[in-house]
Formats: C-alpha cells, sequence, structure tokens
C-alpha cells in the first residue's frame, strides 16, 4: 500500500501481476529478455517486477536519481528491450528512445504519456490465465548494478537461486513470528527491494514511501505500526537529529536494519537507545546481495549489556547459507585477527557480470566471489570490516585504513558526515586528508576537530589536512563518493589505485 491511499491485496497483485507477464510475452519477450524499470519508488513497481519475473524476462532496475546519461549508458549496455517508466522522466522519454536501439515499446508506471499507456490501462488489456513458464534456479531473474562507486556500474547477474538464498538467509538472521509490516523508503531498485521479497514470502505488507524527508519517516511508523525498515546510515542519522524523534511510538518496530555504509558506532548507540533493541546489520553486496553476514539485534543486544561496544563495529557473523573466510595476498585463508580480504561462496553469489568476461574472471577468481573489502574475524567469529583494498591510505611506508579515523571523526557531536582520503604528497607519497560534513545548525572549527582526532589516534593516522564541507557527494543509495572527494585532489595526476 502507500500513503497516497492506493493499496493493492495479495489476490489483487496476483491477477495484475500474471496480466504483465502476458502482456510481456505478446510483446515478444521471454527467456534473455532485459525489461528496464526507471522510477521514484511508487506502489506498482513491485508488482511489474513480480510480473517481469514471471514472464521469465529478466529485470534490469535503474536508480531515478542517477543522471540521464548514467541511465541511458546502464539501459543500453543491458540491452533493454521493454521499459516501464514513472512520469517524473516525461521529459527524458525521447532521449531514452533514441538511444536505446532494442526497445519495442514503453509503458507508464503512474499515468498515461505520449506512446507510453499507463501501467493500468495496458496490463488490463492482456491475458489474465497463469501462463506459467518454466524457470530453474540458475537461469537469471535481475541485472543490478553495482554500487558504482569507483565509476560507472556493471551488470550483476542474479539468478533465482540467489533470492532464494537471500530470503532463506534473511529469515534466519531475523526469525519472524507474524507477517511483517515493510515500510520500504530507500529506492525499490536497492537493498528496500530486496527486503521485499522476504516480506511477500511471510506474507507480509510493504508501505511504499516516496519520501525522505525525516518527518514522514518516523510518522509513518507509528501510524502504520511498522515492524521492518531499512535505511542506510545516512538517513538514520537525519531521523536521529530531527526534532520530532522523540514525538512518536516506534514500540512496533521489530528489525531496523542499516547496511550500504560503514556506520558510525556512536551514531549507533544513540540510535538503539532512539528505537530500541531493534538494530541489525546486514554485510553484503550486489555480488551477494545483503546478508554475507549479519549482526543481530541479539548481538547488540549482547554488546550493550556487557559493555562490549567495540562489538557494534563488526559486521557480524557469517549467514547460515553463505561461507565468508579473510584470505590473504596468496589466496591463503588467514587466522583470527589477521587482516585480509574478505571472500564469500555459496548460493548466495551472482553468476557473474553481463557482458564482463574479464572482470567476472577477476571477481570470482579461485572460487571466490573477491569483494573488495580489507577486514579480520575475532576469535568468536564476528567479522570487521577495515576498508574497501582500494580505499587504503600507503603513507610513509604505513598503511592506513581511512575507517579508523572516519569513526573517530564521527564521534564528535558536531559531525555529521565525514570522509578519509589519501592526497598526494612529495614526502610521504599519500598524507591522509579529512573532509567533514557538520550536522545542521552546528558550528566547529577544523583546529577544535583536529584536536579532537590528537586525542584518539596515533600520529601517523592524524589527518595531516582537513577540510569543512557543505556537503559530501553521495551515491544514490546515500554513500559517500570518497572517489569524487579523492579526485578533487588528485586532477591531473594518477593514484596507484
Amino acid at each position: 500500500m502507500s500513503p497516497d491511499g492506493g493499496s493493492l491485496s495479495y489476490r489483487q497483485c496476483d491477477e495484475f501481476t500474471w496480466r504483465i507477464a502476458n502482456g510481456l510475452r505478446e510483446a515478444g519477450l521471454g527467456k534473455e529478455s532485459n525489461v528496464g524499470m526507471l522510477g521514484p519508488n511508487h506502489l506498482l513497481t513491485m508488482a511489474a517486477v513480480l510480473g517481469i519475473v514471471r514472464s521469465a524476462s529478466i529485470w534490469l532496475p535503474v536508480n531515478a536519481r542517477n543522471s540521464l546519461a548514467e541511465n541511458i549508458h546502464i539501459l543500453k549496455n543491458g540491452d533493454c528491450e521493454f521499459l516501464f517508466v514513472h512520469s517524473a522522466h516525461a521529459a527524458e522519454l525521447d532521449e531514452l528512445r533514441a538511444s536505446l536501439p532494442k526497445l519495442k515499446q514503453v509503458v507508464c508506471i503512474d499515468t498515461d504519456l505520449a506512446g507510453a499507456p499507463s501501467l493500468k490501462a495496458w496490463a488490463a488489456l492482456q491475458d489474465s490465465r497463469r501462463l506459467a513458464v518454466e524457470q530453474a534456479s540458475d537461469d537469471v531473474v535481475a541485472i543490478r548494478g553495482t554500487g558504482g562507486t569507483t565509476g560507472i556500474p556493471k551488470g550483476v547477474l542474479v539468478t533465482h537461486r540467489v533470492y532464494q538464498t537471500l530470503i532463506a538467509n534473511f529469515l534466519a538472521n531475523m526469525p519472524l513470528t507474524h507477517p511483517p509490516v515493510h515500510l520500504a523508503v530507500a529506492p525499490l531498485t536497492h537493498a528496500a527491494g530486496a527486503v521485499c521479497f522476504p516480506t511477500l514470502a511471510y506474507g507480509g505488507c510493504t508501505i511504499v514511501l516516496n519520501s525522505t524527508d525525516p518527518a514522514d519517516i518516523l510518522a509513518a511508523i507509528e501510524r502504520y505500526k511498522v515492524s521492518l525498515l531499512f535505511l542506510p546510515p545516512t538517513l538514520i542519522y537525519r531521523l536521529l537529529d530531527h526534532p520530532h524523534l522523540g514525538r512518536y511510538d516506534y514500540s512496533s518496530l521489530r528489525h531496523f536494519i542499516y547496511s550500504a555504509a560503514p556506520m558510525s558506532t556512536e551514531k549507533l548507540r544513540r540510535a538503539i537507545a532512539a528505537f530500541g533493541m531493534v538494530m541489525v546489520q546486514g554485510y553484503g553486496q550486489a555480488e551477494a546481495p545483503f546478508f554475507c553476514t549479519c549482526l543481530t539485534s541479539y548481538d547488540h543486544q549482547r554488546a550493550i549489556e556487557t559493555g562490549v561496544f567495540e562489538r557494534l563495529a563488526s559486521c557480524g557473523r557469517a549467514s547460515p547459507f553463505a561461507q565468508v573466510e579473510i584470505i590473504d595476498d596468496d589466496g591463503n585463508i588467514c587466522g583470527p585477527h589477521v587482516r585480509g580480504e574478505i571472500v564469500v561462496r555459496g548460493d548466495l553469489v551472482m553468476k557473474g557480470y553481463y557482458k564482463n568476461p574479464v572482470a567476472t574472471k577477476e571477481a570470482l577468481a579461485g572460487g571466490w566471489l573477491h569483494t573488495g573489502d580489507i577486514g579480520y574475524r575475532d576469535d568468536e567469529g564476528y567479522f570487521y570490516i577495515v576498508d574497501r583494498k582500494k580505499d587504503m591510505i600507503i603513507s610513509g611506508g604505513f598503511n592506513i585504513y581511512p575507517s579508523e579515523i572516519e569513526q573517530v571523526l564521527w564521534s564528535h557531536p558536531a559531525v555529521q558526515d565525514c570522509a578519509v582520503v589519501g592526497i598526494p604528497d612529495n614526502d610521504w607519497g599519500e598524507a591522509v586528508k579529512a573532509v567533514v560534513e557538520l550536522r545542521p545548525g552546528t558550528s566547529e572549527t577544523v583546529d577544535a576537530l583536529m584536536q579532537h582526532c590528537r586525542e584518539r589516534l596515533s600520529g601517523f593516522k592524524l589527518p595531516k589536512s582537513m577540510e569543512i564541507w557543505e556537503t559530501l557527494p553521495r551515491s544514490q543509495v546515500g554513500k559517500v563518493l570518497k572517489r569524487e572527494v579523492r579526485d578533487r585532489f588528485w586532477q591531473g595526476l594518477q593514484r596507484s589505485v
């Protein structure tokens, strides 16, 4: 359902999605046909996705917050043959049509447009019979874009088996006793869409909220008695700083998932105080979605009750249906507390990258998915992400991991978010640079923030310089784009990674 009053029952959705599936087949689409989805969150978006799945075509989601050029690149490289688009992109339709040589038809999700009938009107003309197509677990069901934090996203081939495993890990890590009420705030093209699948599997309800205003989110939790919610850390920070935080009842919440980017442990403790012992961290990536590891609500509770607050910096233990290890540069599995690359294998891992065998071979070398994340595992099997492999700073021969410095900056009450990067230095090769975004309504000096770091960090880890920016660049899912921050200081120069 949607706050604008619209809703679809399971019975209505069943008939509607079969009409969509049959309409796609009538348009000449079948297995290995790619169907694009472009638009903000809307009540009918997930129904269209289910229709694509039932048709045996492949879901090709793109994010409404991307630039038009980036979305054209993704849809064209993804061989898009049919496009579901929201009217918010009406002005882009002509350019989309001209740029996608394989495109056969466009249907508008929410209304009629010139040359693009509304989804409801188009579906009403289609056969409603359950004309199922045989599909295997290893068939590709979606081509999901990578995060795009290092450049143009690659297309990840996601199979039915991957989603089956995602749902299994979800329910194993967060056992449900009642059908959940899921509030979808983040883009349905990303993790919020993934949460819809276990919600459906358990007979739950999804509220589609097309707003990221903290006041709307906080009010919706009470209004709809939301029990399941996913948000990226940056949006959680905005909730914690909102004056309406203490106004609403959050007792319905059972699982409040945070993922997609590192979270400040200090702000995580504030979230637990505000929302209860319901916080859950999922670690994954498009290539192995959501729950490679999980720090469950019980793990959070135990960390708080025992005073082992450093456990809140962990991304949890391996999920039941994923094998996770730490390996060194020679491919050997590391013991506890030894840093190396986090690797994953099992049914949660992608089939490969679309039309990119070179990147596929590199990512799946040795039978493991190489995540590109540096981390370690403790004696109890909890994993800790130290940093992205490409974000590590080498200064004067020392390996410096920005995430440790960022945790210190996040602990300052005036800091909303930050990015620590390596910048060129004639003496050290690279020097540590911190860029800070302050909380709304606060002010602080660089000198005070530097003193905060001096009191908590070893000398070689201290930022050599710091700047305060009004806003940090972010991806469509809320990740701070360190690549863009770093590039501002490396213009005309070349970094080794």
